[in-house]
């Protein structure tokens, strides 16, 4: 039945987003709610995981659901809070579709005051210090975003709920940026340019404005001095993130319009002007059921996301926007169509990529 309704999530999804320019809102509620479905699977599916923590006696060896109790499903916890970012996002965006019922229920069920506690003590025992920084606290402080946003009143309960953990995330970025010297710039989960835009858009979504100075003043520091970013080295064979165009997706969100045009100037120097995508191949995923070679579909997914973004971030009129937003709806296409949960190695998290990039969670408001 799961894998009947994934193909059906990759038919509607890879049929509806794929020109250049589209809305965010031509997602309809029947494509939503088969993304919806992907992470309703996950949540409370509590094995097989990947637990990753510092053991200190026979005392720490614990199943999921007692360490990280809100977010012990999809196989890991960063996977875990974003799916229930989907469902928040998703039911916010569509309040009266089908799916919404069973997504509150799911939401209640993990955003528990007990639960959060536990979460919060997770967090900081001894030898967690890095535990899921920067990419699983980042998303976290999205999630927290995405509940403070909607006017709902389980929203504002759940958002009450999580605020312990909240703070703590936050604190974790106050304590860690000012020591960082140089900036992380992997394709995967340890990349700072990502995760520096979901911690941004949280302070600024949520009126941190000491949060949303610190984040804007080190990527000022950290890479406003960068120049031809080598884009044709990319991808690595396991990354889901591109280094060069979330730091650009990052910047765009620091620099008004004609500093960044100028800024991108001389960090892709080389970009076409002629609305050609052949710059910038899509990755292409060999084994799907390789948790690690998957990461590509991802890749497609969040480069069309940055590429969307950096245009967004350009004066009106620029002769490069023509070309970012082809080479989006290229990688869109191809990373929409990936998303069928026939593998759970990416069944379990590509859903919440795909939801950040047709509902334009990153890009400006309009």
């Amino acid at each position: 039945m799961i894998r009947i309704l994934t193909i059906a999530v990759a038919a509607v999804l890879g049929a509806a987003f794929v020109r250049a320019g589209e809305p965010p809102s031509s997602l309809d509620a029947d494509a939503a709610g088969r993304l919806a479905e992907l992470a309703l699977a996950c949540v409370h599916k509590e094995y097989p995981n990947k637990v990753a923590h510092v053991l200190h006696s026979d005392a720490d060896v614990k199943p999921p659901r007692e360490l990280t109790p809100a977010f012990c499903g999809c196989f890991d916890w960063h996977s875990a809070v974003h799916g229930h970012w989907l469902l928040v996002r998703l039911a916010r965006t569509f309040p009266d579709a089908p799916f919404v019922p069973r997504a509150r229920a799911a939401l209640d069920q993990s955003l528990t005051p007990d639960h959060i506690a536990t979460e919060v003590s997770y967090l900081e025992r001894d030898g967690n210090e890095t535990f899921e920084r920067p990419y699983g606290l980042a998303w976290l402080l999205q999630l927290a975003a995405e509940l403070h946003e909607w006017n709902d009143p389980d929203a504002r309960r759940w958002s009450t709920a999580l605020a312990p953990l909240e703070r703590a995330a936050a604190a974790r970025f106050t304590t860690w940026l000012p020591k960082l010297t140089h900036p992380i710039r992997t394709g995967e989960h340890s990349q700072t340019a990502f995760a520096f835009g979901l911690v941004l858009d949280w302070a600024r979504s949520t009126g941190n404005e000491p949060i949303e100075n610190l984040v804007a003043s080190r990527t000022r520091e950290l890479y406003l001095a960068d120049r031809d970013c080598p884009i044709s080295y990319e991808p690595s064979g396991q990354d889901f993130l591109s280094p060069c165009l979330a730091e650009a997706d990052l910047v765009r969100r620091v620099l008004p319009p004609a500093e960044f045009a100028a800024w991108l100037g001389g960090f892709l120097p080389d970009l076409p002007l002629d609305g050609s995508t052949a710059w910038l191949p899509i990755g292409v995923v060999t084994d799907p059921s390789d948790g690690k070679l998957a990461h590509l579909d991802g890749l497609n997914l969040s480069r069309a996301w940055m590429l969307e973004g950096i245009a967004a971030g350009l004066p009106a009129g620029d002769p490069r926007v023509k070309t970012l937003l082809a080479t989006a709806a290229v990688h869109r296409k191809s990373g929409l169509v990936a998303v069928t949960g026939d593998h759970y190695e990416g069944g379990h998290w590509l859903g919440s990529f795909a939801t950040y990039l047709v509902t334009g969670r990153g890009l400006p408001a309009r």
